[in-house]
């Protein structure tokens, strides 16, 4: 099991663009019980990828509940670095 920061970026090479919502589904069969999948630590986790030039923003919206959206992309650049240095 890949610690769940790595899983969060691997995430982002599997998909066309993700947001923190999406994340915490996609992870919350295998990292479930992990206290760090919370949207404040994964919003977080993303933000570091994207401060670290591996993701970058695609676009925002409101969910239902009217809270802010983003939603982020691994790019070509971003998706090859997040699997040389992590691998499947």
């Amino acid at each position: 099991m890949k610690p769940l920061n790595y899983a969060i970026l691997k995430h982002f090479t599997k998909v066309k663009e993700a947001c923190a919502d999406d994340v915490i589904e996609a992870l919350k069969k295998e990292y479930g019980h992990f206290k760090a999948l919370k949207k404040p630590a994964v919003i977080e986790a993303i933000m570091t990828g994207e401060a670290n030039g591996l993701l970058e923003e695609t676009r925002y919206d409101l969910d239902e509940k009217g809270e802010l959206r983003v939603y982020y992309r691994a790019h070509e650049e971003g998706a090859a670095t997040i699997n040389n240095y992590i691998p499947d």
